[in-house]
């Protein structure tokens, strides 16, 4: 059999397998009455590039929450993370630096609203009803502050930066600050 062949068989095994055993469809958890939405709302979380750059020329609320360094250019990934091979450092033009960890205990608990309020609300002068966008080197970290942000803090609208700096810092003629 060649490559093609073998796949194929052992895919209609597989299939013939698992048709064969009656496997049980029946789901173990109990009923829930959420409603999967008829459409995705990925705009209303989620900014891609031409977002990002829209916002950082119009001078919009943007937080980048990785490390110091990663924000100044100076390493392009933290040491005990994966290199996810992006050619420039720095951060995007208005971009503030509040890493993610800011929002955080040592014992990894969030801290109180109070706190919060004063990071990002007193600090940086961002507001609830503002529109804000949050972004890390693939969009996890930034994940944390956009959680923080929507659901502890009670801002309207929060999105994470789908393609992060991993993105930003690969695009050609695409501005890059560096502090």
């Amino acid at each position: 059999m060649d490559s093609i062949t073998t796949i194929h068989f052992f895919h209609c095994v597989a299939c013939d397998s698992f048709s064969a055993n009656e496997h049980q469809t029946e789901s173990k958890y109990p009923e829930t009455k959420y409603r999967v939405p008829a459409r995705r709302t990925d705009e209303t979380i989620r900014a891609f590039f031409q977002d990002t750059l829209a916002h950082s020329k119009a001078k919009k609320p943007l937080i980048d929450v990785r490390s110091p360094g990663e924000f100044k250019g100076e390493i392009t990934h933290m040491p005990e993370y994966p290199q996810e091979g992006v050619i420039r450092g720095g951060h995007v033009p208005g971009a503030k630096s509040v890493p993610w960890k800011t929002a955080a205990n040592d014992d990894g608990t969030f801290k109180p609203r109070e706190e919060l309020e004063k990071i990002y609300q007193d600090n940086l002068g961002y507001e609830p009803d503002g529109d804000t966008i949050v972004y890390c080197r693939i969009g996890e970290r930034s994940s944390h502050t956009w959680f923080v942000l929507t659901k502890l803090l009670g801002f309207e609208k929060v999105r994470n930066y789908d393609g992060s700096w991993t993105e930003w810092g690969n695009m050609v003629r695409v501005p890059v600050e560096k502090e």
